[in-house]
């Protein structure tokens, strides 16, 4: 039989979830920075680190998820990142090349310029999922029951 009450009252999970949350943030850091390297990269990582913050949401509750990270941090983070991926396509074209061109952003070597641009997307990518992600969880997390 499961255990009345909030799920916030539970101590084994607060407990475990507090000390499995930074792990799953430094996850996600692992997934974005080494994403352009091997599997994973900015849409994987921005999922990961979203569900860090779910899985906080879901222990402690959305009033202390709000407070943890506000919610205008979040629209600014969907804005920043949509933005930073724009911004490295246009950089690119100011730069001499196409749009996304990653090999003029460094013109001694475009193997830099490469890493740099993909660095740079995946960053942008990453951010606008997590934020994306956690604006839906505050949007159906913050409803009321109708009757």
């Amino acid at each position: 039989m499961p255990p009345s009450g909030p799920v916030r009252e539970i101590l084994i999970l607060r407990v475990v979830s507090k000390g499995l949350f930074p792990f799953v943030l430094l996850f996600a850091l692992y997934v974005q920075f080494h994403g352009d390297f091997g599997p994973g990269g900015g849409f994987q990582a921005g999922v990961i680190f979203a569900a860090g913050w779910v899985l906080y949401g879901l222990i402690f509750g959305l009033s202390d998820l709000q407070k943890a990270l506000p919610p205008r941090w979040v629209e600014i983070g969907v804005a920043l990142g949509v933005l930073l991926y724009g911004a490295i396509g246009v950089w690119s074209m100011f730069a001499g090349g196409n749009l996304f061109d990653y090999n003029v952003l460094d013109h001694h070597d475009t193997v830099h310029g490469q890493h740099r641009g993909i660095f740079w997307v995946e960053l942008g990518v990453g951010i606008t999922v997590a934020s994306v992600m956690i604006g839906i969880f505050y949007a159906f997390a913050g409803r009321r029951r109708v009757r």
